[in-house]
């Protein structure tokens, strides 16, 4: 029962305990507790709201940004990747693996501030060694949401003589 609850919070975080009892025939308390449980375990992290800023009238610029560092004694890439999440401009975090150790993305009014944030925060910590910014141009899909209105037509190519 639990992955199911997690996999119907993870797609809806709207749904009430009431609606997943429905849904996997289970009952409302019972969920309710597993849901109470999750939360104060950290299985459950948090709420989010899924938010397309385009059609809502407000420019931002996303970026995805490879970072290198020299990982610290005893404490690895955590240390290091504890202070780069704190910054307030910092959506995600995730440690890779391949050619570079980090990638930070971050969402910003402008490429300029976004520029600001690598040149004056990101990259004078003295374990970062190196960046590269891609800067997203178009969102389709995210967080399993679609965005893009038209990929859920009939996106096939017609075909003529």
């Amino acid at each position: 029962m639990t992955e199911r609850i997690l996999r119907l919070l993870e797609k809806d975080a709207r749904l009430g305990a009431r609606d997943i009892a429905v849904m996997t025939g289970s009952d409302e308390s019972g969920v309710a507790a597993e849901i109470a449980r999750l939360t104060e375990e950290g299985v459950i992290r948090g709420y989010n709201t899924l938010i397309n800023w385009d059609k809502a009238g407000r420019e931002s610029v996303t970026a995805l940004i490879e970072v290198r560092v020299v990982p610290q004694r005893d404490n690895g890439f955590d240390q290091i990747a504890r202070r780069i999440y704190q910054f307030e401009e910092v959506k995600a975090l995730y440690l890779m693996s391949g050619g570079f150790d980090l990638t930070v993305i971050i969402e910003s009014r402008s490429i300029r501030e976004i520029a600001s944030f690598v040149a004056d925060k990101l990259a004078p910590l003295p374990s970062v060694t190196g960046t590269a910014t891609h800067f997203v141009l178009k969102k389709y899909k995210d967080n399993g949401t679609v965005f893009d209105s038209a990929c859920g037509a009939d996106a096939r190519l017609i075909v003529s003589p």
